[in-house]
């Protein structure tokens, strides 16, 4: 699992957002910045839950994980908007994300959902 495309960039996404979130402003810890780590650490639990599982089950597990990556955008967004991210870091991180989604996205299509990622 550890080596797959989609657990490999979720880690280093997360990595990334450690660092990052670091320079938001304190004020904002508690709200903005807990429900961004939340919604990522959400999205890394599904993804982890959904390669356990098979048919129906993996299918619920994928689509929740796509719900929590939308989340995750939303608040990427919003700190780019308020400036607590540089454009440079932006750039880099929806570059990230986009990667996930696209990984995640055809993970979603496998026929069957029976095999691992």
């Amino acid at each position: 699992m550890a080596e797959t495309p989609i657990f490999t960039k979720t880690f280093d996404f997360i990595t990334w957002l450690m660092s990052a979130t670091n320079g938001f402003p304190r004020s904002q810890r508690f709200t903005i910045t807990r429900r961004l780590w939340d919604a990522a650490l959400d999205f890394q639990e599904l993804i982890i839950d959904a390669n356990a599982c098979r048919g129906q089950a993996r299918r619920d597990k994928l689509d929740l994980a796509d719900a929590e990556l939308d989340k995750v955008r939303l608040y990427l967004r919003l700190a780019f908007r308020w400036e607590w991210l540089t454009a440079g870091q932006y750039r880099h991180v929806a570059g990230l994300v986009t990667e996930i989604g696209r990984l995640l996205g055809g993970w979603k299509q496998v026929k069957g959902q029976s095999a691992a990622v």
